[in-house]
């Protein structure tokens, strides 16, 4: 089976949505699965995983709904406030939908993330959602890396997969004047740290949106986007990645076509058979628990 592991819908609302801008119009209307499914069968796609877009028990509901609906929605991963005392009661609540694969919380909209990420209620939450085998995804920029390590090395009785690479800051590589790039050097050391957890899997997913999108993407950016690529691939190995479109926050800078090409590309030029068939759904089904 080969999967999308990471792409959104939202019924477009500006309240809804804060995070979408000026000038993110390609993002200010509604992004639903009749939008996406066209793009999956274009690729090979069999299914993908729809990731929350925004906090709330709503979102969760909105897109375990239209993973009823679409057979191609083989799960969800939503959203759930992990810090209450009656985390259980509400994770039971959830418990008639076999496609609710896990939850992600936005820590790179919190202003502290270290002390977000050390909070004991928060940290018993992650620790009962593993008991239960649900995977925890982890939404961090690259600047937060350092402090999400500690919590990902707390929380290894179940997969947590780490989104975008860590957001490396694409738009500040290469930008200092020749000398070592600092941005790039910083992100790389992180990175291959939380590589060295066996239980922490890594998206390649989200990095059109790193570069400098808005003035249109250029060779360079492709160039710094394949060695993300291969630094990943050297932190995780062959068997702890997947692919992820980052549909539709993706087409602020570049086609879903473009997006799943270049992964394409290098993956074609990095990985044998079984690596690729890994990449495109092996470790997705395997860390999500998907069937064919």
């Amino acid at each position: 089976m080969r999967i999308d592991a990471h792409q959104h819908f939202w019924r477009y609302r500006a309240e809804d949505y804060p995070w979408i801008g000026a000038g993110m119009d390609a993002l200010a209307q509604d992004k639903l699965p009749a939008d996406l499914l066209p793009l999956l069968r274009a690729h090979q796609l069999d299914a993908s995983v729809a990731v929350q877009a925004r906090p709330g028990r709503d979102e969760t509901r909105f897109l375990l709904g239209l993973a009823q609906e679409h057979d191609f929605i083989a799960g969800v991963v939503g959203w759930e406030n992990l810090a209450v005392p009656d985390l259980g009661e509400r994770l039971d609540e959830w418990q008639g939908g076999d496609k609710l694969l896990g939850f992600r919380h936005q820590v790179q909209d919190e202003a502290d993330a270290r002390a977000f990420l050390e909070q004991a209620g928060f940290n018993r939450g992650v620790a009962l959602l593993q008991e239960r085998s649900y995977v925890y995804d982890v939404l961090v920029f690259e600047r937060q890396l350092a402090d999400t390590q500690a919590f990902c090395a707390r929380h290894d009785k179940h997969w947590l997969v780490l989104d975008h690479l860590g957001k490396p800051a694409l738009r500040e590589f290469g930008k200092n004047g020749g000398k070592s790039d600092d941005a790039l050097w910083r992100w790389e050391k992180e990175l291959l740290a939380l590589g060295e957890l066996p239980h922490v899997v890594c998206k390649l997913s989200g990095l059109v949106t790193e570069a400098d999108w808005k003035n249109g993407l250029q060779p360079a950016d492709y160039q710094h986007i394949r060695i993300c690529l291969d630094t990943a691939l050297e932190a995780f190995g062959p068997q702890r990645l997947m692919f992820g479109s980052d549909w539709p926050v993706c087409l602020l800078a570049a086609s879903y076509d473009k997006v799943a090409d270049v992964v394409a590309d290098w993956a074609a030029a990095n990985l044998g058979k079984d690596e690729q068939d890994a990449l495109w759904g092996g470790t997705a089904a395997r860390c999500y628990g998907l069937k064919a």
